[in-house]
């Protein structure tokens, strides 16, 4: 299973979550892309495992505390690492924002 499979598995549950963007209608949805992705361990000048970072959005029209914690609890308990925070207000959307960026360890696989 890839990273994104992982990622979109963990957190379709909590809400409506697409990589790149989002086309539906719900008020409150999360959307999730990976910005870098550089090798963590590597033997014989080939890359056995890889270190991914990822970028989950999530968006509301009203108060998500309750999901913000359950996306950084589910990410957590799947073995991914908290790095960065950040919450904003977007105007043109009329939306609530909460950016959270996440690394994550997986083997190359062959």
């Amino acid at each position: 299973m890839s990273v994104d499979q992982l990622i979109k598995e963990i957190l379709e549950p909590l809400a409506p979550t697409s990589q790149g963007t989002y086309t539906g209608d719900e008020p409150t949805y999360i959307i999730f892309n990976e910005y870098n992705q550089a090798p963590w361990l590597s033997a014989d000048d080939d890359e056995q495992w890889t270190k991914h970072f990822y970028q989950v959005d999530v968006f509301s029209s009203g108060n998500f505390n309750k999901l913000v914690k359950q996306v950084k609890k589910e990410m957590k308990s799947a073995g991914f690492g908290r790095m960065f925070e950040s919450g904003t207000y977007e105007t043109e959307m009329k939306k609530y924002r909460r950016i959270i960026r996440f690394s994550y360890i997986s083997k190359e696989e062959e």
